[in-house]
């Protein structure tokens, strides 16, 4: 299931990082008692869509919005009841109205855009090495990352496979500061090939590493 939250426009411009302003407020709604504090990959968020930029951050327009996916049904109902008690988020912005979107009935293949970077991390020799796709093993690297997390959650991973769509030239990487650590992701269109509950589990809960503080989410 997904909540899409469209915004009201902000009252102070919106830094660049608003990244870690955004996972604070949808900890906010959660709750401070809630069990899903502390795990991975139970939901994912995208940045807000519709926005402009200046040299000092941006600015929301009639049409912002963002979206929060989750598997869980009741996680996302517990979302919902914080919003409406408090839609404050943060610069003034408050939510003005949700809409609520159940899984699609996807097919065996199926194109997707990025709603937000995609963070991918290996382990190699005792560093951590962040993956790009301007690295040969991209693909096969977020394949088997999303494969760990299928077979966590106990699904199926047998024919799961994401590429880059070979349709399209849009290939960009981009660093991103969160919380005063520099990380390099990449946007481009995927093509994410599986079954219809193994495309919904990326649909809900997004690709890559820290999806839960706004990386990898689809659209």
């Amino acid at each position: 299931m997904r909540i899409y939250l469209r915004l009201s426009r902000n009252q102070k411009v919106i830094p660049f990082t608003y990244q870690e302003l955004l996972v604070g407020v949808i900890h906010k709604w959660i709750g401070s008692d809630n069990v899903i504090h502390g795990k991975s990959g139970q939901y994912s968020f995208s940045w807000i869509q519709n926005t402009s930029a200046t040299k000092e951050g941006i600015n929301l327009g009639y049409n912002s919005y963002f979206f929060v996916g989750s598997l869980s049904d009741a996680l996302i109902k517990t979302i919902i009841k914080g919003i409406r008690e408090n839609p404050e988020m943060f610069c003034g912005v408050k939510v003005t109205d949700i809409q609520i979107k159940n899984i699609p009935d996807f097919g065996k293949s199926e194109r997707f855009l990025m709603a937000s970077p995609v963070l991918l991390k290996i382990k190699a020799e005792d560093k951590i090495r962040h993956v790009t796709l301007l690295d040969k093993d991209f693909e096969e690297i977020l394949t088997n990352n999303l494969k760990r997390k299928l077979e966590k959650a106990e699904l199926s991973s047998e024919g799961f496979s994401i590429t880059l769509n070979p349709d399209t030239d849009y290939r960009k990487t981009k660093l991103v500061t969160y919380k005063g650590i520099e990380n390099k992701t990449s946007l481009a269109p995927i093509i994410i090939n599986g079954t219809q509950e193994q495309i919904a589990f990326v649909w809900c809960n997004g690709l890559g590493n820290s999806t839960g503080i706004g990386f990898g989410a689809i659209k």
